[in-house]
């Protein structure tokens, strides 16, 4: 059996030293991981790498597309908030610190809150207020 739990995720970025500052300008913390050639961050759930998509490639056996110009297919990762409020001040603080917003904070069909936004690197994130979420004493998601 495979643990049903995801661990880690890792960006493969162009820029490194640029997107590692992008995560720092939203107040992200670092863990001692970190080195010049890759960055690790603590969230609540999961640690989120940046390593160079070269790399990445090499060591996944592939080869991938240096190119920017469109956002990365198939995948959005989510910050949930505690807070309808939540949404919006965490936009403009993504907003400040670079991001592109797609989506303005608006409320959802289904009765939370929500925007989207860019990264330097097209990562499509999502800022999300969920108002059934349950979260663990770290703020990981346990259910909604």
């Amino acid at each position: 059996m495979v643990p049903q739990r995801v661990s880690l995720i890792t960006i493969g970025v162009i820029n490194l030293p640029e997107l590692r500052a992008f995560y720092k300008r939203l107040g992200w913390s670092e863990t001692k991981a970190s080195t010049d050639h890759y960055a690790v961050f603590e969230t609540a759930g999961v640690l989120l790498s940046l390593f160079p998509i070269e790399e990445l490639a090499k060591e996944a056996g592939i080869e991938i597309s240096r190119s920017i110009d469109s956002f990365r297919a198939g995948v959005t990762l989510a910050v949930n908030v505690d807070s309808r409020e939540e949404v919006d001040s965490a936009c403009e603080i993504v907003r400040q610190a670079g991001a592109r917003i797609l989506r303005e904070p608006c409320d959802a069909f289904w009765g939370g809150r929500v925007a989207y936004f860019a990264d330097p690197e097209n990562n499509l994130w999502e800022i999300a207020w969920n108002p059934t979420a349950l979260f663990d004493e770290r703020g990981a998601m346990l259910s909604f």
